[in-house]
């Protein structure tokens, strides 16, 4: 993953993101007892700050410096803990475990053979612990989309895919794809969301 490229993005505009929670967040964690959270690249801190006020105690990890320190500026005007790291996830191991919750929100895990990274992720969901991932609809993504930059979105781990590589300790309890429930991001016309959530029995 290409940390100059996010940095870079980042860099180029006040604010990239709304600072809202993502909708299926919203939507899949409300009524979960909270515990210990992980938020995959958590950019400018929404998904992790709105953890964060709901009484979970949350970990936000991203590769780009720039987007993590205007995270923990938010955070901490806000008056709210949180830990901030900084890590490539395709290459590095994330912060230690175990979490009750694993989210991953529109989060570019590229493929890999033998599926080292993802690995290493769902290691670190606790027994009992939740894995949440929500991607767009690749239907509705253009074959070339991102290509003008090195960014394929179609080389990236989708949740469905991620569900059928769970086995045996795990039990999917949602994998579909429905509308979305937060407006699509500025410049884009994604209006389906693709969500799988899953619980670790061991």
């Amino acid at each position: 993953m290409d940390a100059r490229f996010w940095d870079e993005k980042y860099s180029g505009t006040e604010q990239v993101w709304s600072g809202e929670p993502n909708g299926v967040l919203v939507v899949e964690v409300t009524g979960m007892p909270p515990g210990r959270a992980l938020d995959l690249g958590c950019g400018e801190g929404g998904d992790a700050i709105w953890l964060a006020r709901q009484g979970w105690r949350v970990t936000g990890v991203d590769v780009s410096r720039v987007a993590l320190e205007r995270a923990a500026a938010r955070a901490a005007s806000l008056g709210l803990e949180v830990e901030w790291a900084q890590a490539d996830l395709t290459a590095e191991a994330p912060p230690a475990g175990p979490y009750d919750l694993v989210s991953a929100h529109y989060f570019p895990l590229l493929r890999q053979d033998g599926h080292a990274a993802l690995r290493r992720l769902l290691d670190t969901v606790a027994p009992g612990g939740t894995l949440l991932v929500a991607s767009h609809d690749l239907a509705e993504v253009p074959a070339d989309h991102g290509h003008g930059h090195g960014f394929d979105p179609h080389a990236f781990y989708e949740p469905h895919e991620i569900a059928m590589l769970l086995g045996d300790g795990w039990t999917i309890e949602v994998d579909e794809t429905r509308p979305r429930v937060s407006p699509a991001p500025p410049g884009t016309q994604h209006t389906r969301d693709t969500v799988m959530r899953a619980r670790r029995r061991r």
